[in-house]
């Protein structure tokens, strides 16, 4: 799955609103996102069919084992840039917005050796 930043960004959405509310639906993701409800539908059904979460039949959505594993790795890598990022003097808008973007394309290679620099 990695590579796909769309998919990637579902999933850590999922998995910091599992964190924040009792159950996340399409429709907490749709308003997270701000992407309209029929979006995040298609996007739902792809994960879902992919092995990436599960949904309930009341429309509970949660991630599969695979998905938070990716859920994992990418919020992971957001929190370390973005705190990064801010550390050294990036206004923290910016730094989220730039971690956003690197989190997906950084080899696994780079980003421990960032780790190791930054603790």
């Amino acid at each position: 799955m990695h590579g796909n930043e769309s998919a990637e960004n579902y999933l850590e959405t999922i998995l910091v609103l599992s964190q924040r509310l009792p159950v996340v639906r399409s429709v907490d993701v749709a308003t997270e996102l701000n992407f309209k409800k029929s979006s995040v539908s298609v996007a739902m059904k792809k994960l879902r069919e992919s092995g990436h979460i599960a949904v309930s039949p009341e429309g509970y959505i949660t991630l599969t084992d695979a998905g938070k594993e990716i859920a994992d790795c990418i919020y992971e890598r957001h929190t370390l840039l973005s705190s990064w990022l801010t550390r050294l003097g990036v206004d923290p808008k910016v730094a989220a917005e730039d971690a956003c973007r690197i989190e997906h394309v950084i080899s696994a290679e780079s980003f421990e050796a960032i780790k190791r620099h930054i603790k």
